[in-house]
């Protein structure tokens, strides 16, 4: 059974809106690290969309620094999810999640393999109220933003958590690891 691993970055008042956090060589090496421990990503259109624009081939010259090279290969070469009902189609090594989420996100964990990744902020509030997310990983960045969005609003109840691990970075982001007590 592959697990769902959720991971994202936010800064230190909670805001998870990726034009808040600076991005740096450090925290893309980690990404590519959470990329390779995944077969295949499970995103919903936002974060579909938002990461295609940013990293599908061709990016233009000077687009973006060297550093996030690797990150760009990788999640280009990704098997990805998308979990809509407003697409008709997807591409870039991705295919359309309709139906039941609990349902269809279920079969793809019984699906041998390392695992999923899922990113963004609708989506995985939805597959924390079913109960499916197997880990959490929060990269808290040492910015206050003073807006949202904000993760996990509405949940409808707790989710207790058990710290597994912490990773600081140079720029003073930590990432801490979570599993569900169950």
């Amino acid at each position: 059974m592959r697990p769902l691993r959720y991971s994202i970055n936010l800064t230190l008042d909670g805001c998870c809106d990726h034009r808040a956090i600076l991005p740096d060589e450090d925290l893309h090496r980690h990404a590519v690290e959470n990329l390779d421990q995944a077969d295949a990503l499970l995103f919903g259109r936002v974060t579909y969309e938002m990461m295609e624009a940013a990293f599908r081939p061709p990016a233009q010259t000077g687009a973006r620094p060297d550093w996030m090279e690797p990150f760009a290969r990788t999640i280009n070469a990704a098997k990805k999810y998308v979990v809509s009902s407003t697409l008709d189609r997807v591409d870039w090594n991705a295919e359309l999640v309709r139906g039941d989420l609990g349902k269809a996100v279920q079969q793809l964990q019984r699906e041998s393999g390392k695992g999923l990744l899922v990113g963004g902020v609708k989506l995985p509030l939805a597959l924390a109220e079913l109960g499916l997310i197997d880990e959490y990983e929060f990269v808290v960045h040492p910015r206050l933003a003073g807006h949202g969005p904000t993760l996990f609003a509405g949940l409808s109840k707790h989710v207790d958590l058990r710290l597994v691990s912490r990773l600081e970075f140079v720029s003073g982001a930590v990432a801490m690891r979570y599993e569900p007590r169950r």
